[in-house]
């Protein structure tokens, strides 16, 4: 067994799962901010809701489709100039995180609308028949019912950013994923494939776990 970690060296494995770690923390809270407020502009301004307005949704949806249908790989590329020109780099960690911010926003606001979706027409009407502001609409009625959606959709797009960095490692980002690339498959070194794999399955199933007792908690209140 020792000689068949013998290609791992475990002070590279730590730096890369820190580098991954800050990946995955910056850019899930970048997310959740700018995709929870897409997410809720666009659920306003579509068909019967409180800020109707059919161009303004038309627009956001498109430009949404188009984020989330670009490879991420290719995303990183194209923004690279954008990603320099905000944090000086375009590599590294701070080089990943504006195009994984880029990347998962659409995909978290698409599941914002949908959790937004599911929350009791009934509510969102008598709390308006009651003299509540939109303000307070969005924040007491529409937030507070679909909370175990939101924190299921928040757990979705972690997951998701979890496979992003790892893609990243690709061109240069960092983490888990570029040591996974550079030594266990350049260098055909099996054993750091197979500990950068499980360490990034660890990661992935404690975020689901965490999700899921999250949203178990919330449903119950």
């Amino acid at each position: 067994m020792n000689n068949f970690f013998e290609n791992v060296r475990w002070e590279q494995i730590l730096e890369a799962s820190q580098d991954t770690m800050s990946m995955l923390v910056f850019s899930l809270l970048f997310t959740l901010i700018f995709g929870l407020l897409l997410g809720i502009i666009l659920f306003l301004t579509s068909a019967g809701q409180l800020l109707q307005n059919k161009i303004s949704y038309a627009i956001l949806s498109f430009v949404v489709n188009v984020f989330r249908s670009v490879p991420f790989i290719i995303l990183m590329i194209i923004i690279m100039p954008l990603t320099k020109m905000l944090v000086g780099t375009s590599i590294g960690v701070k080089g990943a995180i504006p195009p994984l911010v880029v990347a998962a926003v659409p995909f978290f606001a698409r599941l914002v609308e949908s959790a937004l979706r599911e929350v009791d027409r009934g509510v969102i009407e008598a709390a308006t028949a009651m003299g509540a502001s939109k303000a307070m609409i969005v924040f007491h009625v529409l937030l507070r019912e679909s909370r175990g959606g939101l924190i299921a959709a928040a757990t979705v797009t972690a997951v998701t950013l979890v496979s992003y960095t790892a893609m990243s490692g690709a061109i240069g980002a960092g983490g888990l994923g570029a040591l996974a690339l550079s030594y266990g498959y350049q260098r055909f070194q099996l054993d750091v494939m197979l500990v950068t794999v499980v360490l990034l399955l660890i990661l992935v199933q404690i975020l689901q776990m965490a999700g899921d007792s999250l949203v178990r908690y919330f449903s119950r209140k």
